[in-house]
C-alpha cells in the first residue's frame, strides 16, 4: 500500500510542510515520488514516522533522532518499550496535575478545603526547594562558602518560569539517557546526555569541573537521599548514571 502526503499528515497530526521537511533532511523519506512530484509513503515509512514522533514527544531534536534510528544497533521493539515506560511516567504526572486541578476547582467553589500539600500535588517545584534547603549546609562544608555564595546569588534570581525551564531541560536529558540504558553506560547517546547534564550544572549553578562532576557521581549513590530522588526517573538510574559519569570523566582525563 502507498499513501499520499495529505493522508499521512492527517493520520499523524503533523503538517504537510513538516513531512516535506522530514523528507528534505532524510529523516522520513517517502517510498516513491510520482512523475508529477507527489510523495507516496509506505507502511514502513509510517512506522519510521511514528518512531520519530515518539522521540519528539520526549524531547529529542531531529538531529538526535536521525542519528539514533539510523544507528546499526537500533532496535525498534526495544525503543518502543522504553518510550512506553517514559510515557507512562509522564501520564502519571499529568494525572496527578489533573487531579490537583479538579480539587482546586472544588476548593474555589467552596466545596472543600485543600491542604498545602494537595495544592501542589503533581508538581516538582517543591522538590527543588526542599533539596536546596536540605543540602545547603552540607554543600557549604564540602565546597566552601565562596562557591555556595555564588550559587545562591545566581539561583536567587531565578523565577518560577526559570526553574520550570531548567527542570524541563534536565528531564529531556534524563529521558535521552534512560532511552539508551540497555546499551550500557559507555553508549555514545548516554555519554552525550551525561555531557549535557554537566553543562547544565555549569549553566545554571556553578562551574562544574571534571573533579566536581566525579564527586557528584559518587554522591548520587553514596547519599540515599540523592539516590531516592534520581531513581524516581527509573529504578536503578542513580547507579547507572554514576557509572556513566565516571566513564565520561575518565574519557576527559585521557583526552587531556
Amino acid at each position: 500500500m502507498s499513501y499520499k502526503v495529505k493522508e499521512v499528515s492527517e493520520w499523524a497530526g503533523v503538517s504537510v510542510r513538516t513531512l516535506h521537511h522530514y523528507d528534505e533532511i532524510g529523516l522520513v523519506v517517502p517510498e516513491a515520488v510520482t512523475g508529477s512530484g507527489h510523495r507516496l509513503y509506505s507502511d514502513g515509512n509510517l512506522e519510521r514516522l511514528q518512531q520519530v514522533l515518539f522521540f519528539r514527544e520526549i524531547g529529542f531534536s531531529l538531529h538526535e533522532i536521525k542519528r539514533i534510528i539510523e544507528s546499526p544497533d537500533f532496535d525498534r521493539k526495544r525503543a518502543l518499550a522504553a518510550h512506553r515506560e517514559l510515557l507512562l511516567e509522564k501520564k502519571k504526572r499529568l494525572e496527578d496535575i489533573i487531579a490537583t486541578v479538579e480539587l482546586t476547582l472544588q476548593n474555589a467553589d467552596g466545596g472543600m478545603i485543600m491542604s498545602q500539600e494537595e495544592l501542589f500535588n503533581g508538581f516538582d517545584m517543591k522538590d527543588i526547594e526542599e533539596h536546596k534547603s536540605k543540602y545547603t549546609a552540607e554543600s557549604r562544608e564540602k565546597y566552601g562558602d565562596a562557591v555556595m555564595d555564588a550559587v545562591e546569588s545566581r539561583t536567587s534570581k531565578y523565577t518560577q518560569e526559570d526553574w520550570a525551564r531548567i527542570h524541563e531541560r534536565s528531564g529531556q536529558t534524563n529521558a535521552k539517557i534512560i532511552a539508551a540504558m540497555d546499551r550500557g553506560p559507555a553508549d555514545p547517546q548516554v555519554q552525550e546526555g551525561v555531557a549535557e547534564l554537566r553543562q547544565q550544572i555549569t549553566d545554571y549553578y556553578y562551574d562544574c569541573t571534571p573533579e566536581i562532576f566525579r564527586g557528584l557521581a559518587d554522591l548520587y549513590v553514596d547519599d540515599p537521599r540523592f539516590t531516592k530522588n534520581i531513581d524516581k526517573n527509573k529504578p536503578g538510574y542513580a547507579a547507572f548514571l554514576r557509572e556513566a559519569m565516571i566513564i565520561y570523566c575518565d574519557n576527559l582525563k585521557k583526552q587531556g
